[in-house]
C-alpha cells in the first residue's frame, strides 16, 4: 500500500510540476565538464540560430547535473543532464523515484584524442601510457626513487623513442578533452610506470596519489592549449619535435602536415574509437526529460539541434573541437525525432 500511495504522489507532483514548467522559456542543462564545451558551442549556435532563447548550460560533473535532474519534473528542475559516462541504475531508481520515468537517452559521440606531430618531424610512430607519463608527469619513478620530472628527452626512459627533446602541445583545462587525456593516458601511464603505486607507499591517499598523477610538469616541457586545435598545429609546425594532442577528426583533415602515432598498438580511427579498442576514448552522452518535451519551448529543437550533422557530424564545430562523430548518428537522430526513451532501443 505504501509503494502505491509513493506512486500516486509521483505522478501527481509530475503532473502539476509539468504544468508549471510552462512559466519558463529557456532550455536548462547541467553536469559534465566535459561535455560543457560541446553543449556550449551547440548553445550559442541554437540561439542564433532559432527563435527560442539561448539555453542555459551549466557544469559540475556527470554525477552532479545527473543528481540534479533526478530531483522532479517541473520548472524549477533541470531538462538536460549531460554527462562523460551511461547513467547508472541507481540514479534511473532515483530518477523514478522522483517522478522522472521516461528519460531519452542521446549519445553524442565520442571522446577521442590522437598524438601527432610534424609530417617530417622525429619518428613519434606509437606509444604507450607510460610514455606519456614520463614525458609529462610532474612526478616520475627513476631509479627506484619518486622524483620530479628532469626526463629532457623521450629516449632517456624509452630507448625504443627518439632522442628528441620533449615537449608537448595538450589539451588546456578549459578544453573538452582534458579529462580523457588525464584519464586515460596520465593515470593509466602513472599506474603502468609504478609511480602511482610509489606514491601510495609513500603515504599518500589514493585520491590524493590519483591527483598527482594527473598533474603535468611545469617546467615548459608540457604546454596547455586552450583554443581550438588550429593553435595546436601552429605550435607543432614552429617546434619541429613537438607532439600535438588533436581529436581524430582534426588530424584527419591534416594529413598532409601531421603524422599519428599509435596508442598500446592501436591505430586510431573512427571504428577503432567507436569501439572502445583505441584507448584514449569513450562514449558521450546528454539526458533528455521527455516529460520537458513541447513544455519547455525548444527542447526537443534543441536536441535535435545538437546531434544534427551540421553540429555533431563529422565536419561540424564539436569535430574541430575534438568530439569523434558518432558512425551512428543517423541512428540517434532517429531516436532523438521519434523521442524514444531508455529501453525502447534505437
Amino acid at each position: 500500500m505504501q509503494s502505491v500511495k509513493l506512486a500516486v504522489s509521483a505522478l501527481a507532483l509530475a503532473a502539476a510540476s509539468a504544468t508549471a514548467a510552462a512559466a519558463r522559456d529557456n532550455v536548462q542543462v547541467a553536469g559534465s565538464s566535459t561535455v560543457l564545451p560541446y553543449a556550449s558551442i551547440v548553445a550559442e549556435a541554437f540561439g542564433e540560430n532559432f527563435d527560442f532563447p539561448t539555453p542555459v548550460v551549466e557544469s559540475g560533473g556527470s554525477s552532479a547535473g545527473l543528481k540534479r535532474f533526478c530531483e522532479g519534473v517541473g520548472e524549477n528542475t533541470v531538462d538536460v543532464a549531460n554527462a562523460s559516462r551511461k547513467i547508472k541504475d541507481s540514479e534511473v531508481e532515483a530518477c523514478a523515484a522522483a517522478g522522472v520515468t521516461d528519460i531519452i537517452e542521446v549519445r553524442i559521440g565520442y571522446d577521442g584524442i590522437v598524438f601527432a606531430s610534424q609530417k617530417d618531424g622525429p619518428a613519434y610512430t606509437t606509444f604507450e601510457p607510460a610514455d606519456i607519463y614520463n614525458a609529462l608527469g610532474a612526478k616520475v619513478l627513476k631509479d627506484g626513487e619518486l622524483v620530479d620530472n628532469t626526463f629532457a628527452q623521450w629516449s632517456e626512459f624509452n630507448a625504443d623513442l627518439p632522442s628528441s627533446d620533449i615537449v608537448a602541445f595538450i589539451p588546456g583545462t578549459k578544453h573538452g578533452t582534458r579529462e580523457v587525456f588525464e584519464e586515460k593516458v596520465m593515470l593509466k601511464g602513472c599506474e603502468a610506470s609504478g609511480a602511482m603505486e610509489a606514491m601510495v607507499a609513500s603515504g599518500m591517499s589514493e585520491d590524493d596519489a590519483e591527483d598527482a598523477c594527473m598533474s603535468v610538469r611545469t617546467d615548459g616541457k608540457s604546454v596547455d592549449i586552450d583554443g581550438d586545435y588550429t593553435e595546436t598545429l601552429a605550435r607543432i609546425e614552429s617546434n619541429p619535435a613537438g607532439v600535438g594532442v588533436f581529436g581524430l577528426a582534426f588530424y584527419e583533415n591534416n594529413t598532409d602536415k601531421l603524422k599519428v602515432a599509435t596508442m598500446s598498438g592501436v591505430v586510431p580511427s573512427t571504428e577503432s574509437i567507436a569501439t572502445g579498442e583505441y584507448p584514449v576514448s569513450r562514449p558521450l552522452y546528454f539526458y533528455v526529460k521527455k516529460a520537458h518535451i513541447g513544455v519547455i519551448p525548444g527542447l526537443k529543437e534543441y536536441a535535435e539541434f545538437f546531434v544534427s550533422d551540421d553540429m555533431a557530424g563529422p565536419d561540424g564545430p564539436l569535430a574541430q573541437y575534438g568530439l569523434v562523430s558518432d558512425p551512428e548518428l543517423t541512428d540517434t537522430q532517429s531516436l532523438v525525432a521519434d523521442e524514444k526513451t531508455m529501453g525502447e532501443g534505437m
